[in-house]
């Protein structure tokens, strides 16, 4: 007779935490592809003017539309990591308050003119039109 009871197997708390990353990522598609490309222009301005810049650098600089949660500022440095363009060095507590100190990375240029490049050719997005 077994005594203890069958228990649901641990979540993977990365796993999850992609998982809803992923799912809010996925309700912007409206304005992702503009939000994202302010993100990583504002991530990359700052970089290139005070040589490194965290999450809390990129909302001063990006103006969401209504609705928007912030989480997808998130996206940002992905693709210009896996360019080898910028480097995370670390991690430091958010100074916003609203993020209650939580840890957001800290990166750094790994390539000036790479990010030069990349901001002549990936300029910004217009807005939409109202309709």
């Amino acid at each position: 007779m077994n005594s203890v009871p069958d228990l649901p197997a641990p979540v993977d708390g990365r796993a999850e935490g992609k998982r809803r990353k992923d799912i809010a990522h996925q309700l912007l598609p409206p304005h992702r592809e503009r939000v994202v490309r302010s993100a990583q222009r504002a991530l990359l301005k700052h970089m290139l003017t005070h040589g490194t810049a965290t999450a809390d650098d990129v909302r001063a600089a990006v103006t969401l539309p209504d609705g928007v949660s912030p989480v997808c500022l998130g996206a940002a440095p992905g693709a210009l990591a896996r360019l080898c363009i910028i480097r995370r060095i670390g991690f430091v507590e958010s100074s916003r308050a609203c993020a209650h100190a939580r840890p957001v990375s800290v990166w750094e240029l790994a390539d000036r003119e790479a990010a030069l490049a990349w901001l002549a050719v990936h300029p910004p997005i217009a807005a939409p039109e109202a309709e």
